[in-house]
């Protein structure tokens, strides 16, 4: 788990064909709801039993059309900087252009594995053609067509012989995983420092491999969890702050290794895109979520009026998904720094709740009766039985009725506001599956 392979190149090679063809045709993408280009760069690729997480670095570039040097050299440098293995991807119609060249020179300094990926190599005649991308010094290029899918599962298996060996290191007891996550300069590490505070000594560090998310032990005041850090906090001097995708790449190790994610937003900017693209991640891996919104202390005017606008504003842009707590902090001044970990606290625990058959029954059933889905060409549609299903990290419910495929999303939406009616899954997300009976 955790690892990241990146796919770099320059425009119009195949990158994105190439994403899509790896994460969605193998049925293992995470649901591609949101359909909007800024999901597109972020997927989990399963293969042979094992997974890895896939980035299309071209995604973050605000003009990834932009064929400027600068740009491609850029998400090169992340990709190198964060990922386990770089797909460098070429064209093979087009051959090798000085752009590529440039790309292969800054790939062979470093040490990290990379493949060379000739795509749109649609039919046998053109693989001999990819044999100039030798002189790239990269080792052999690998021919494959992701319109046609050809050679893909050759990639694959390429892929996985090629990540680094060696799990992640969980921690042993099953505790709380708590990350902090945001874009830069919203907060998090003054969060995180105000949570461990000048008392340095009750902290264990639990390291990953040393590059990774490191779990932070922490016990105070009868609460005990790990803190991922994300590795940003510990990298400060090698990055230029302004680059916004890095905090993309990195938030996506720590939300994976964790259960619970506190998003922190900046009081004095709102939500901008960078803050959705960090919470579609959250959503896509079905994390606990508990927002906040930092430097409280900077806002003038704190009313519950302005408390109550800002809400509404966060949980419009965050729809459908709107049942999580948002709280205003400040970590400067320490204001409501505890009520952020009872907070995620409980989320972890809504997580984990389990509601006996009996009690879904008796409670849904009779709403269910008073507002059944609606009927399918003069077809009625029974919901005849409600059951939580055993999955360990997102609540799941299943309900069996005659016509399942007739349940259509709103009144899924309909049944799961009722499910948080009754019962506290805040903050977590829930899975409704509506099967035959």
């Amino acid at each position: 788990m955790g690892n990241i392979v990146a796919i770099v190149g320059r425009p119009n090679v195949g990158k994105s064909t190439l994403f899509n063809r790896l994460t969605q045709t193998r049925q293992a993408i995470v649901n591609e709801e949101a359909g909007t280009t800024r999901d597109r760069q972020y997927g989990k690729v399963e293969w042979g039993g094992n997974e890895f997480s896939l980035v299309d670095t071209g995604g973050w570039v605000v003009n990834s059309d932009d064929v400027f040097e600068e740009e491609i050299n850029k998400q090169v440098k992340i990709a190198l900087e964060e990922a386990d293995v770089i797909l460098f991807v070429v064209d093979v119609q087009s051959g090798m252009t000085d752009l590529d060249s440039e790309v292969a020179a800054i790939l062979r300094r470093s040490k990290k594995p990379v493949i060379v990926v000739a795509n749109k190599a649609d039919n046998y005649e053109l693989h001999p053609v990819s044999a100039e991308f030798y002189s790239f010094g990269l080792g052999d290029p690998f021919c494959l067509s992701a319109i046609n899918g050809s050679g893909t599962g050759d990639l694959l298996d390429k892929i996985i012989a090629t990540l680094p060996e060696g799990k992640e290191e969980m921690p042993a007891e099953q505790l709380p995983r708590i990350a902090v996550i945001g874009r830069p300069n919203a907060g998090k590490s003054s969060l995180i420092n105000a949570f461990i505070g000048e008392d340095r000594h009750i902290v264990t560090d639990i390291a990953g491999t040393t590059r990774d998310s490191i779990y932070t032990k922490y016990d105070k005041f009868g609460l005990n969890f790990y803190l991922v850090d994300t590795a940003g906090i510990r990298k400060k001097g090698k990055v230029n702050e302004d680059l916004e995708y890095y905090s993309v790449i990195r938030s996506i190790r720590a939300i994976e290794n964790s259960d619970v994610c506190i998003l922190m937003l900046d009081a004095t900017r709102g939500i901008e895109s960078q803050d959705l693209n960090i919470f579609s991640l959250v959503q896509k891996n079905k994390k606990g979520l508990v927002v906040c919104v930092n430097k409280w202390d900077l806002v003038e005017e704190k009313n519950q009026k302005v408390i109550d606008t800002f809400s509404n504003a966060i949980r419009s842009r965050l729809a459908p998904f709107t049942d999580f707590p948002i709280l205003f902090i400040s970590a400067l001044t320490k204001q409501r720094i505890f009520k952020v970990l009872e907070t995620a606290k409980q989320v972890y625990e809504n997580r984990h709740r389990r509601v006996s058959t009996a009690k879904l029954n008796e409670t849904l059933l009779p709403i269910i009766e008073n507002y059944p889905p609606p009927a399918w060409k003069g077809k009625y549609i029974k919901i005849k039985y409600i059951t939580q299903l055993p999955i360990e990290h997102v609540p799941s419910f299943a309900f069996f009725c005659n016509l399942p495929q007739w349940v259509k999303e709103p009144y899924k939406r309909f049944l799961e506001n009722k499910i948080r009616e009754n019962w506290n899954f805040t903050g977590t997300p829930v899975n409704i599956f509506i099967r035959e009976k």
